[in-house]
Formats: C-alpha cells, structure tokens, sequence
C-alpha cells in the first residue's frame, strides 16, 4: 500500500510537469520571475478542503496559509513563533494582496474536537493551545444552543469561528489601515462538503449566503437550502 501510494505522488507530479513546464509559454517561465497573487487565502489543513483544487486555481494565483480549523489568531506582539501573523504580514506588506478569504468547512476535525473537549494524551499540547483562540465561540455556542444537536453546535461554530477570525485580522494594523482605505476586501467563505455548495458570509445581511448552490439547485431556490441551517446562522453570525 505504501509503495502504491509513493508512485501515485509520482505520476502526480508528472502530471503537473507536463501541464506547467509544456508548451511554448510553460507557466512557470513567468513565476520564475517571482509571485503576484491578488488573494491570500486562509484555509484548514483538513485533506479534503484543498483550496487549489476546491477553487480550481494554478500555481500563482493564490497566497495561502493553512492550519488547523482555518483561524486567525489576534494581532499579538509579546508571542513567540507566530507562523500565521508572518504569513499574513507577507501576503498583505510585501504581496500586496487585495483580498484575504478566510474559508471553513464542515465537519471540521479541530472545531469537533474543541466542542467535544478535546484531551491531549501527553502534557506538550499544541492543538488545545491553538484551538484557545475561537474559545469564545465554543462558550457561546453552548450558551445559546445549549438543547441543540451536536451537529447544529458544530456547525454554529464552524461559522462562528470564520466571523471571529475576520474579526482578528482586523487587529493587524497592516490590514485594518488597508480596509479602511478600500484598498483590500475581506471575506468569509465556508464550503458545505455534505451539499457540494459554498457559502459566504454577507455584512449587509450578518448572515452566509449561498454563493455556489448545490449541483441540481438553481439560485432562485437559494432560500430553500440556506434555511435548513439557519438556526446555527443565527447565532454564528451574532459573534
């Protein structure tokens, strides 16, 4: 099974060879020069949420950090290694992105692991430090949907969590003193792996919105499939 999987990654990256290094014109004779991608993207190190291939994209078009259950931690100085905020500072200083997505999805292992109080088997605990930073969404959650199913509180706080970290990275001063100056967007995207659909969190209405319905359902029956998690959209987009 080892070896099978090791030549699978292989002919993989055959695959990408000939797609990028072909042609007249080979991609990546331009991304010699360097990378200038528009969007930095901060998603979950989950397997099954890709960004490049969730959103199709080529080498060069997004700028991405990935971590455990997509968060963004606030702006602190006094903190050690701060691998995320580095990154951010990276893509927004030096990249000059113009829009950052924060994008969750369900069924997340970190966020059901911080519901369901996650206990580390050894005293080095990296995950619950980390999974601290959306604890206010936990507490919340529990609160307010205290008699609802595990799957509704998961689900309110895999939202929440978006919310909270767009939230965060606006206590960057690189990023607010950007928003503020309509030079970069900020968005909340979260991808419903169940329905194949993506949602996206909308300011004017404080609630996600379907932006990529599921295959077979058309927009005008958008309502339709958006009220069927409105329950925990209440509450995760009142964080």
């Amino acid at each position: 099974m080892e070896v099978r999987n090791i030549h699978q990654f292989i002919e993989g990256f055959q695959r990408f060879q000939s797609k990028y290094f072909s042609g007249e014109k080979p991609l990546y004779d331009k991304l010699n020069n360097g990378q200038n991608p528009s969007t930095l993207l901060i998603g979950c190190c989950d397997s099954r949420v890709d960004p490049a291939l969730l959103l199709d994209c080529d080498p060069g078009d997004i700028f991405v950090i990935r971590n455990v259950a997509n968060l963004v931690p606030p702006c602190n100085e006094s903190g050690n290694q701060q691998g995320v905020s580095a990154a951010i500072q990276f893509a927004v200083e030096a990249l000059n992105v113009k829009r950052i997505i924060v994008m969750g999805h369900e069924k997340c292992g970190g966020i059901r692991a911080l519901m369901q109080g996650y206990q580390p088997s050894r005293k080095i605990d990296f995950i619950g430090r980390w999974m601290r930073i959306v604890e206010p969404v936990k507490q919340q959650v529990l609160n307010q949907l205290a008699n609802c199913t595990v799957e509704v509180q998961n689900h309110a706080c895999e939202l929440g969590a978006i919310i909270l970290s767009l939230n965060n990275l606006r206590s960057f001063p690189w990023v607010a003193e950007r928003e503020a100056r309509g030079q970069i967007a900020l968005h909340g995207w979260y991808f419903d792996m169940t329905n194949g659909a993506l949602l996206a969190y909308s300011d004017r209405t404080d609630t996600f919105l379907p932006m990529v319905c599921p295959l077979g359902v058309p927009h005008p029956h958008a309502e339709t499939f958006e009220a069927s998690k409105a329950e925990s959209q209440e509450l995760a987009t009142s964080l």
